[in-house]
C-alpha cells in the first residue's frame, strides 16, 4: 500500500506512462473533455483540488523540460494569481499562446488530469524532459 506521493492509482498509472517529450494536460474544472486522450477527473468540489495542487504533486514525480498556457491567462487574473503559477513553475520554461492555439496541443497528450480549479484559463500543457 502507498503510503506517500501521489495516492491516485489512475494517475500514477498515467504518469508512468509519459515518457521523453511527451505532453500531460493539467486543467481547470471547465476544460472541455477530450475523447481522444486519457481523461482522470478528480475534481471534488470548486477549487478542490487545484491546478497549483496537482502541478505540485506531479512535479514531486516527474521531469518537465517545457510548458504552456494559454495568454489570455494573463489577462483575466491578478498579479497574485500569476505568480503563484510562476513559482510554481519555477525552472520550466513557460511559453503563453493564443488559447486556440493552445487546445491544438491536447490532442496530442498522453493524458489530461482534470481539477476543480475555478482560475480562468488555469490550464497547462506539460512535455517530459
Amino acid at each position: 500500500m502507498l503510503k506517500s506521493g501521489i495516492l491516485n492509482p489512475q494517475i500514477n498509472s498515467l504518469l508512468s506512462r509519459v515518457r521523453h517529450t511527451n505532453t500531460l494536460v493539467i486543467a481547470d474544472r471547465g476544460f472541455p473533455f477530450w475523447p481522444t486522450i486519457e481523461t482522470i477527473d478528480i475534481s471534488l468540489i470548486d477549487g478542490i483540488p487545484s491546478v497549483l495542487d496537482v502541478l505540485n504533486a506531479v512535479r514531486a514525480n516527474c521531469v518537465f523540460g517545457k510548458a504552456w498556457m494559454a495568454e489570455e491567462f494573463l489577462k483575466r487574473n491578478s498579479e497574485e494569481v500569476r505568480e503563484a503559477f510562476a513559482q510554481a513553475l519555477s525552472g520550466i520554461p513557460l511559453t503563453h499562446e493564443p488559447h486556440v492555439d493552445f487546445k491544438k496541443r491536447v490532442p496530442l497528450a498522453i493524458g489530461l488530469i482534470r481539477s476543480g480549479d475555478a482560475v480562468q484559463y488555469a490550464n497547462l500543457v506539460l512535455e517530459s524532459a
